[in-house]
């Protein structure tokens, strides 16, 4: 399975030097955009400093974490003392896929910062007015580690990647003649897709006529189509968190947080198909390739308003809500078609480069705001247990502008996602300088049907030794989720039956100011 890749890598090598001289003259309004590059931002992990993961994020009512400020503000101003604090993280992931039968498995693992903060306490004491302490705060969490890979391989009986070209193709409209003179560049994305497969001999106008509109596949139809695909991605979503909160009476907690954004998703996929079915007279394939790089970039923007209250010394309940968040980003990509058979476009190879990094026109992508409701009850000295129930309408989510590209697209969320909880409980139980704690997390599927995206379950443990000013913490933490997934979000869509499973370890340091 090497030989197709290394001539392919071989043969392009110095093509795809000059792309990166020529990837500025390129320019277009289409945009790439599916519902999964929404959810990719739509949905966060469970990142933050160690202690917080180990007791599986389960802090809006518990505050006095430097992470406990994403889920609600109002936590800051728990602290009884200044902490500076950092969080280590590795991120294994393991992903097993089942395409028509044939099990595949690919494993990553990567290395990086995950938490890093600090809280500035101003005590105040009040006796007039009962505002007692004020705190300031500044937290990046890492949202999102992009990092992870996915091989998988399968004997297709019936469909070909010819059906993904021929369904931009058709909905094209343009003849082979049009292809033929028209600059790539002037083509939009879907007609961009059809050109791939028009130039590189894939697919053909219907009757080898080039003023043909209709196009037919030149892959021979008796099915069993060999097909393996291997993705990697790259990247993070960092969150930079600005807080401020307030004690009243110490009682009840107030606070507000601003947060950006900053993001970096690189996703490179390389297809591969062949047959052994009897030729055609004419345009026969016999195997193709098909390579897509895509570099999605760009920045956002929310705020999170949140308050806590002391029931009793023991008992407290807490309160946040996150709002959408604002997201401008922009899109890089490239596509190179090779195609082997007879009578193909250039002999027996057919070749399409799109000969460009195409630079896509900034868009808007607005993700779902959250609420989100909390109990906690504190065991004095000894410990405490806590309880986190989110809500979050993933229907919402929306590209912008509302032009004629997205609105597919948007009707297509408004449709097929759904209202999702969120369940996060955590426990933390002290003997003299030691502190052991573990954490339990259910996250509901996005999709109204559960299978697209299944529903997320997860299970932490770790444990803290208090020095004087200092505090050490470890913590594993180990989710899983089951979903189905296609190759391609249109013509070919046969389902990959994927598990995929993330086990990390965290190293915490808590510094008392």
């Amino acid at each position: 399975m090497l030989s197709h890749r290394y001539f392919f890598e071989k043969k392009y090598k110095m093509k795809r030097i000059l792309l990166l001289i020529v990837a500025a003259l390129s320019y277009s309004a289409a945009q790439s955009q599916e519902m999964t590059d929404a959810l990719r931002y739509a949905q966060e992990n469970l990142n933050g400093s160690a202690r917080f993961r180990a007791m599986g994020g389960a802090f809006g009512a518990v505050g006095g974490d430097l992470s406990a400020i994403n889920v609600n503000p109002a936590g800051s101003s728990v602290f009884a003392k200044s902490q500076v604090g950092v969080t280590l993280s590795d991120y294994n992931t393991n992903s097993k896929s089942k395409y028509f039968g044939t099990k595949t498995s690919e494993s990553n693992i990567a290395f990086d910062l995950n938490q890093a903060g600090a809280v500035f306490i101003f005590n105040m004491d009040s006796e007039k007015t009962g505002w007692r302490k004020f705190a300031l705060s500044l937290n990046y969490d890492n949202a999102n580690n992009f990092t992870n890979s996915l091989y998988t391989a399968g004997t297709n009986p019936t469909t070909s990647i010819a059906n993904y070209f021929l369904s931009y193709v058709n909905q094209a409209g343009l003849t082979g003649n049009d292809y033929q003179n028209l600059y790539f560049e002037e083509l939009n994305l879907r007609e961009r897709q059809g050109f791939l497969g028009y130039d590189s001999g894939v697919i053909d106008a219907a009757g080898g006529n080039a003023n043909n509109s209709t196009f037919v596949s030149n892959v021979p139809v008796n099915g069993n189509y060999f097909q393996d695909n291997y993705t990697e991605t790259t990247g993070y979503n960092g969150k930079l968190s600005f807080n401020v909160s307030t004690a009243y009476k110490d009682r009840f907690y107030f606070g507000l947080n601003l947060n950006t954004y900053f993001t970096d998703y690189t996703k490179t996929t390389s297809f591969y198909e062949e047959n052994n079915n009897p030729p055609f007279a004419g345009a026969s394939v016999r195997d193709v390739t098909f390579e897509n790089d895509v570099h999605t970039y760009g920045n956002g923007f929310s705020f999170q308003l949140g308050a806590i209250a002391k029931i009793t010394p023991s008992f407290r309940a807490g309160l946040a809500y996150e709002s959408p968040t604002w997201y401008q980003l922009n899109d890089d990509v490239r596509q190179i078609v090779l195609a082997h058979g007879s009578n193909l476009p250039q002999g027996s190879y057919g070749i399409s480069d799109s000969d460009f990094f195409i630079l896509y026109e900034p868009y808007n992508l607005k993700t779902p705001g959250k609420f989100t409701g909390s109990l906690a009850y504190v065991f004095g000295k000894y410990g405490l247990i806590s309880v986190d129930y989110s809500l979050k309408d993933y229907s919402n989510t929306r590209f912008s502008p509302k032009d004629d590209y997205f609105r597919p697209i948007n009707a297509q969320m408004s449709t097929l996602l759904d209202v999702a909880g969120e369940l996060r409980i955590g426990a933390e139980y002290r003997i003299k300088n030691w502190n052991l704690r573990g954490g339990f997390r259910y996250d509901e599927s996005p999709y109204k049907d559960q299978e697209t995206i299944g529903d997320l379950t997860g299970f932490s443990g770790g444990f803290g030794y208090q020095f004087t000013r200092t505090r050490l913490d470890l913590t594993y933490t180990h989710t899983q989720r089951d979903s189905q997934l296609g190759f391609f979000s249109q013509g070919l869509t046969s389902p990959i039956y994927l598990n995929t499973q993330n086990n990390n370890i965290s190293f915490g340091m808590t510094f008392e100011l």
